[in-house]
């Protein structure tokens, strides 16, 4: 092989970004197969590369014993001394063995095994890569559509986006570029499988970051996510520091900031709510815009009940529960919602009003 496997294994490496090292042992691996496969007089053999020539060759080692039982893997004492008079019975005997047609014998074989280790290689590489990257924010384009994924190009390597990931009210056309979610990486038999989401609550965690200079720095916290992808979404922030505007930052100057993720979910509605250790205060905020009368607290059952002026009962329930059940989500708080009438008993002469439950 000499110069040309030299050559084979710096095009390789350059061109697949697989280590030098992770080749040499696939290589050493692929002759040292094609070996055993056609020859049996040794049992204890390897294969050495030599990084500077480019030869190779193949290694038996032996025992050396005082009486041969196995001539595949022993030596007698009398003929090691014959090549070195140091040797003494139980030290390892090392010879060279390479046969003279095992470049014909073995190259075909030995190119099929090299080819597989390097797919295997660039296979954990890609894992690697991406493994560290779940829970990231990533820019792809979009590479080809089917009836059951979007695949969407990231680096040198097509990412999945599932149908249950993508947002219903967005269209995903060849070349477009979006920004995707990183949600699992798995490793298959056919390599790793990757998996990204538009519809994943932390896409929004991720892009608040992204836009919000107080988030990414740690002064303001994203305390919770609730999302219903492409409809509505609540985030709550909080910040240490009582003199930091939490919710101001996050919706910058003229909405400045909100809008930008508004428009890179495609118009998804987005409601951002102060956190408050209270949970009174907090399941209060979490159900803006709806204005609030009073919130009861069962602590054993994790449950409140929400007091709301008559007017403002659908606003609270918002449309199909939505506006209540991302609350309940948000906080973690059961949420049943009734109308200031309906509590104090005042139902006569007006429609009565059901009470609404919703759970997180």
């Amino acid at each position: 092989m000499n110069q040309e496997l030299l050559n084979a294994i710096e095009y390789i490496q350059k061109e697949k970004n697989i280590p030098v090292e992770v080749l040499v042992e696939a290589i050493e691996a692929a002759l040292l197969t094609a070996y055993k496969r056609n020859y049996k007089e040794h049992k204890n053999v390897r294969v050495e590369i030599n990084m500077d020539t480019g030869n190779y060759r193949v290694v038996s080692r032996k025992d050396v014993v005082e009486e041969v039982e196995d001539d595949t893997a022993e030596i007698d004492l009398l003929t090691a001394r014959e090549y070195n008079p140091a040797y003494e019975v139980g030290d390892p005997f090392d010879e060279d063995v390479t046969p003279s047609d095992f470049n014909r014998v073995g190259a075909q074989a030995a190119k099929q095994a090299v080819m597989q280790r390097i797919r295997d290689a660039e296979r954990e590489i890609l894992y690697e890569e991406f493994i560290d990257k779940e829970d990231e924010l990533l820019i792809g384009t979009v590479d080809r559509v089917d009836s059951r994924f979007v695949y969407v190009t990231l680096g040198n390597t097509d990412a999945v986006l599932p149908e249950s990931e993508r947002m219903a009210n967005e269209v995903y056309k060849t070349g477009d570029k979006i920004r995707v979610y990183l949600n699992k990486v798995e490793q298959t038999t056919r390599g790793p499988q990757i998996y990204v989401s538009r519809t994943h609550p932390n896409l929004l965690k991720r892009l608040f970051e992204e836009e919000v200079p107080e988030i990414y720095d740690g002064t303001v916290l994203i305390m919770s996510v609730a999302r219903e992808a492409g409809e509505r979404s609540k985030i709550s922030v909080y910040a240490e520091n009582e003199n930091v505007d939490a919710v101001g930052s996050c919706v910058g100057a003229r909405g400045a900031r909100v809008e930008a993720i508004v428009d890179e979910l495609s118009g998804e509605k987005i409601d951002i709510v102060l956190y408050d250790k209270d949970p009174k205060v907090y399941v209060k905020n979490a159900l803006s815009p709806s204005e609030v009368v009073d919130v009861i607290i069962n602590e054993d059952e994790k449950s409140t009940t929400v007091v709301v002026p008559d007017h403002q009962l659908s606003l609270a329930i918002g449309k199909r529960g939505q506006n209540a059940r991302l609350a309940a989500k948000l906080t973690g708080w059961k949420i049943d919602i009734v109308s200031e009438s309906e509590f104090n008993g005042d139902t006569e002469d007006e429609e009565t009003l059901e009470e609404t439950e919703v759970e997180e």
